[in-house]
C-alpha cells in the first residue's frame, strides 16, 4: 500500500514538473520571440538590430566588466583610481591587523611620478622622546584660534553625498583618534555633532546651511553655526578636484527630508550649486568674505581651491599685502585634479586643473616668495589614502594632509563606482535604508581611529627613516620623484627652494 502511494507520489511529482518545465520553456520562447521582434524592430542600438537577442548580452558583460577586472583579472597595481594594493593597505590599517609584507615589493621603481624617500645614515632611535610640535591655526588673528597635533585629517564629504550611517561613523572615529572632520557643502547636521570630534564647516557656493531665504550669506546663520564648540574653522570652497569649474551635484532622490533641513532646500529636488560663489567675483571680494566669515565667527577662515591658471595667486598675496594680514586667510586647501567622491562631468574629473604633485609646491612656494609662508597654513587633499602619498605631500610643503577616500575605503568602500547613485551596496553613499543596514556605526568607527592612527604611525615610521624626529620636518631634500624615462630625480631639483622677494622679508611674520 505505502509503496503504491509513494509511486503515486513520484509519478504526479513528474507530471507536474514535466509541466512547469513545459511552461517555463514556453514562456522562454515567447519572451526571446518578443526580444527577437523588438530588437529587429527598434532603430536605436545597431547590434540590437543586427544581431537580435544575442547583442543584448554585450550591455550585461560590459556592465559586469567592471567588477570582473576587479576581482579576477587586474593586478594588484593596475586599477584606477585605486588599485588593490592601495586598497588593501587602507583596509588592513582600518582593522588593525598587520600590515607588513614579504619576499619583495610589488612596487615598481621606475613608474613616473612616483616618489622614493631617502633613508638617513643615522635616523632616531625609536626609543628616543620627541614631541610633535603643535599646527596652529588663525593665531593672533581669529578671536578663537585653533591647534591641533595631527597632520591627517578627514576631507570634505557633505551629509547627503554620504548617509547618516557614514557621518556618524566618522564622527565617532574622528573624536577616537583625535582628527578633525571636513563637513563639505552640505551643511552641519546632528550625525557631524554626534561623535564630538572638532569639525571643519565647509562654505560651498550654495552657501548650505549658511543662507537666507534668498540663498545669500546669513551673518546670524554663520554665528548659530560657530557657536558649537566643535566647530573649529571654516572653509571657503571655490572648487574641488572632482569638478574644478562646477558646483556640487545631489540628486534629488537623495534629498530626505533630513537632508533637506539641514542644507534649506526643497525635499526631493536635485541640489546643484553654482559654479563658483555669486559673490566672489574677484580676489579682494574673496578677501572680504573670508574677513567677513571670520569677524562673525572669531575662528579661523580659508578657502579651498583646484589650482589651474596660477596668475591669480600672485594678486591674491599683493592684495593681501596692500589690505593688511588681517584680510589673509588662514589656511588655504590645495585639492588635487585627480577626481574626488563627487559625480562630475568626465571631462572635467579627467582633464581639468593641475594635479597635487604640480599645483602644492607652486602655491607653498608662493606664499614663500611674498613672505606669508609663516601667515598662511597650507592643507592639500586628493588621492592620499597611503603613507607614501602623505608623507611625499608633507615633503612639498603642506602643514597637513586631508583624505576622503581613504576614509570611504576604511568605512568599508569597494570601489564599486556607484556614488553617484542612490545604490552604494555598502550603504556609504546611498539613502536606502536596506542599503545603509550592513554599515554599523559603532563597528565602523574603531575602523576610521584605526585607519588615521596607523597612517600617522607610519608617517613617523617614514620620517624616523629618512633622520628626522617628526614628519613636520619633511623636507623636499628627503624625497626624490622617477622621471619620464625612470630616473629618480631630486625632489628639490623639480622644485627648488625660492627666496622671499625682499620688500616681503619679516612682514608676515606674527
Amino acid at each position: 500500500m505505502e509503496m503504491d502511494a509513494l509511486r503515486g507520489f513520484a509519478v504526479g511529482f513528474l507530471e507536474i514538473s514535466s509541466l512547469l518545465l513545459a511552461l517555463a520553456i514556453g514562456i522562454g520562447i515567447l519572451i526571446v520571440l518578443v526580444m527577437y521582434i523588438v530588437d529587429i524592430t527598434q532603430t536605436t542600438h545597431t547590434i540590437r538590430r543586427n544581431y537580435p537577442v544575442v547583442g543584448r548580452f554585450r550591455y550585461f558583460f560590459e556592465h559586469m566588466g567592471e567588477f570582473f577586472r576587479q576581482y579576477f583579472f587586474a593586478l594588484d597595481r593596475e586599477e584606477l583610481p585605486f588599485n588593490r594594493a592601495q586598497r588593501s593597505w587602507v583596509y588592513r590599517a582600518a582593522k588593525n591587523v598587520d600590515s607588513t609584507v614579504a619576499f619583495g615589493s610589488t612596487n615598481p621603481l621606475n613608474e613616473p611620478g612616483s616618489f622614493i624617500f631617502l633613508n638617513g645614515a643615522f635616523p632616531p632611535l625609536e626609543n628616543e622622546p620627541h614631541a610633535s610640535e603643535p599646527i596652529e591655526f588663525g593665531h593672533g588673528y581669529a578671536a578663537t584660534p585653533y591647534t591641533t597635533s595631527s597632520f591627517f585629517n578627514i576631507s570634505a564629504m557633505s551629509f547627503g553625498a554620504l548617509s547618516a550611517p557614514a557621518i556618524r561613523a566618522l564622527s565617532h572615529g574622528a573624536k577616537e583618534a583625535g582628527i578633525w572632520l571636513n563637513t563639505g557643502e552640505g551643511g552641519i547636521s546632528p550625525y557631524h555633532l554626534e561623535g564630538g570630534c572638532d569639525i571643519v564647516f565647509q562654505i560651498g557656493t550654495a552657501k548650505y546651511g549658511v543662507r537666507d531665504e534668498h540663498g545669500h550669506l546669513s551673518d546670524a546663520r554663520l554665528a548659530e553655526i560657530a557657536a558649537h564648540e566643535q566647530v573649529r574653522m571654516f572653509e571657503i570652497k571655490l572648487s574641488q578636484g572632482a569638478k574644478p569649474g562646477k558646483g556640487g551635484i545631489l540628486p534629488g532622490g537623495k534629498v530626505t527630508e533630513v537632508i533637506a533641513r539641514t542644507r534649506g532646500i526643497p525635499v526631493g529636488e536635485d541640489s546643484i550649486s553654482p559654479n563658483r560663489h555669486i559673490d566672489v567675483a574677484s580676489v579682494d571680494e574673496l578677501l572680504d568674505m573670508i574677513h567677513r566669515v571670520r569677524e562673525v565667527t572669531r575662528k579661523p577662515t580659508g578657502f579651498k581651491a583646484v589650482i589651474g591658471q596660477a596668475e591669480w595667486l600672485d594678486e591674491l598675496c599683493q592684495r593681501i599685502h596692500a589690505r593688511g594680514m588681517a584680510f589673509a586667510p588662514d589656511f588655504i586647501t590645495v585639492d588635487s585634479a585627480d577626481g574626488g567622491t563627487g559625480a562630475a562631468p568626465q571631462s572635467l574629473m579627467d582633464y581639468m586643473g593641475l594635479p597635487l604633485k604640480r599645483s602644492l609646491p607652486l602655491v607653498v612656494d608662493k606664499l614663500v616668495e611674498y613672505g606669508l609662508r609663516d601667515r598662511i597654513r597650507v592643507v592639500c587633499s586628493g588621492k592620499l589614502v597611503n603613507p607614501a602619498g602623505v608623507a611625499a605631500a608633507l615633503c612639498m610643503g603642506a602643514d597637513t594632509v586631508n583624505s576622503a577616500r581613504g576614509f570611504m575605503f576604511a568605512l568599508g568602500c569597494i570601489q564599486a563606482l556607484q556614488c553617484n547613485k542612490n545604490t552604494c551596496p555598502t550603504g556609504i553613499t546611498t539613502h536606502d535604508k536596506d542599503l545603509q543596514k550592513g554599515l554599523d556605526p559603532t563597528n565602523k568607527a574603531h575602523r576610521v581611529a584605526s585607519y588615521a592612527r596607523n597612517m600617522l604611525h607610519e608617517v613617523e615610521t617614514l620620517a624616523h627613516s629618512c633622520g628626522v624626529a617628526d614628519p613636520r620636518l619633511f623636507r623636499r631634500r628627503h624625497a626624490q620623484m622617477i622621471n619620464e624615462i625612470g630616473v629618480p630625480v631630486p625632489m628639490a631639483t623639480l622644485f627648488p627652494p625660492v627666496e622671499t622677494l625682499p620688500q616681503y622679508r619679516g612682514v608676515g611674520r606674527i
